[in-house]
């Protein structure tokens, strides 16, 4: 095979031009091992396609992921029979969103109008999630995860991608060659880069402080919903976690961390404070930063996701907002749609472009109309309270959310499902195919 390599822009220890010590082929090779490539690993596994899933970590255990499964992902393990196996794990439940002004409080989004057959969110650390995919997915014929694999190159045949190398722990080389190769590696990609595919901005950026309170017996009951407490120049997002915490998000202007530590933890807890009164007491026990947990955010799109024999899905080909927490929704979605249009031509052992154009067809018009909703939440409520503005007075459009219950379920949808979800019923004729 007449080869090239695509090298990654990282730096490596030595030229990856020497001979692998280990050669395998398989027909899908995905890297990235977070919900939208262990889901789609499953899936095609499932389906009796070969598969090596490429993770990077020695573990799934990393803090402050996205925590939430959706509706849809609920009834996606429901018909992957997984679904009992989650339930039993520690998990709260969220139904509802409530935006707090002042002293008013106003549900923006209410799971059990949306028409999901479950009403709610289920709240887990992701590793739970990831961890019983994996045993799932490793217990089934020609299913594989190679953790510490770091990959460095692409294979590619006369424009054709074909498999990848990676470096194990110990800095040794192996190569996978597949059919199709799948960057599901998340919003830094190293896949996406050796592609030299570029993504593009799409919304304002803004980052978010996290960090864990202790609950206790005499705090209110948040009803399994998710609230966000606006003040002037400020607000917060408060969700109830397994193990009687609370979790607070504190987002804050685009790389200002640096002026806010500056500013020293005396000014956030008061911050905070003013927002969380009932709070005050485990406020007050924030001594410094070391508890605070910052996560950048952007929103990007990227206009195509593939090159010949290789896909990018979830965060890879669009890193979403955080507004509605749908990221983790997203990617699984891109994973029902690639195991939906490429389980056929990856049963034959050729996969064309125009397979993989046909994902980012079924996806991108739900990407797109999901990161605008996004943008508009971020014109509308989040630029004017990091702006100082603040809401302490209720905006027309949260009364007319307040005074129109199907707005809850509308608004709940959207997080719940998405716009135009891959259809389940095909993934129900999928599996028992």
């Amino acid at each position: 095979m007449n080869r090239d390599f695509l090298p990654s822009s990282a730096p490596v220890p030595d030229s990856l031009s020497e001979p692998p010590v280990s050669v395998s082929e398989t027909r899908c090779c995905i890297a990235g091992g977070g919900p939208g490539g262990m889901v789609l690993g499953l899936l095609l596994a499932r389906c009796g396609i070969p598969v090596i899933v490429l993770e990077a970590h020695a573990d799934f255990d990393r803090d402050f992921r996205g925590d939430s499964i959706h509706p849809y992902t609920l009834e996606l393990l429901e018909l992957l029979g997984l679904l009992p196996s989650l339930l039993k794990l520690p998990h709260s439940r969220m139904d509802r969103v409530i935006f707090q002004t002042g002293d008013q409080l106003i549900q923006v989004a209410d799971f059990h109008n949306c028409g999901c057959k479950y009403p709610y969110q289920v709240i887990m650390p992701q590793v739970d999630l990831l961890n019983l995919l994996a045993e799932q997915f490793a217990g089934l014929p020609h299913a594989e995860v190679r953790r510490q694999a770091h990959v460095q190159e692409l294979l590619v045949d006369h424009g054709t991608v074909r498999g990848v190398r990676y470096r194990d722990p110990l800095g040794r080389c192996h190569e996978v060659r597949a059919a199709l190769t799948v960057g599901a590696d998340g919003r830094h990609s190293t896949v996406r880069k050796l592609a030299q595919i570029e993504p593009v901005q799409t919304s304002p950026p803004m980052d978010i402080l996290w960090f864990r309170l202790p609950r206790q017996p005499t705090d209110a009951v948040q009803e399994q919903g998710v609230k966000v407490v606006f003040g002037k120049g400020k607000f917060c997002i408060i969700t109830e976690r397994p193990g009687r915490e609370w979790q607070i998000g504190y987002p804050i202007v685009k790389a200002t961390f640096a002026q806010v530590r500056a500013r020293g933890i005396e000014e956030l807890r008061a911050n905070l404070i003013e927002l969380l009164p009932a709070f005050a007491d485990r406020i007050a026990a924030l001594q410094d930063f070391r508890r605070v947990a910052v996560l950048s955010t952007d929103s990007s799109l990227c206009r195509r996701w593939w090159r010949p024999g290789l896909l990018l899905i979830g965060d890879a080909a669009h890193v979403m907002s955080p507004v509605g927490g749908v990221g983790i929704l997203h990617a699984v979605q891109d994973a029902v749609a690639a195991a939906l249009v490429l389980t056929r031509p990856l049963r034959q052992g050729r996969v064309t472009a125009a397979d993989l154009a046909a994902v980012q067809r079924r996806r991108h018009r739900a990407v797109r109309w999901t990161q605008r909703t996004q943008l508009l939440v971020h014109r509308w409520v989040i630029q004017p309270a990091l702006a100082g503005i603040g809401l302490s007075k209720t905006p027309w459009y949260m009364r007319w959310f307040s005074r129109l219950p199907f707005q809850w379920g509308n608004s709940a949808r959207w997080i719940a499902r998405g716009y135009f979800p891959p259809s389940l019923e095909e993934v129900r004729k999928l599996l028992s195919g």
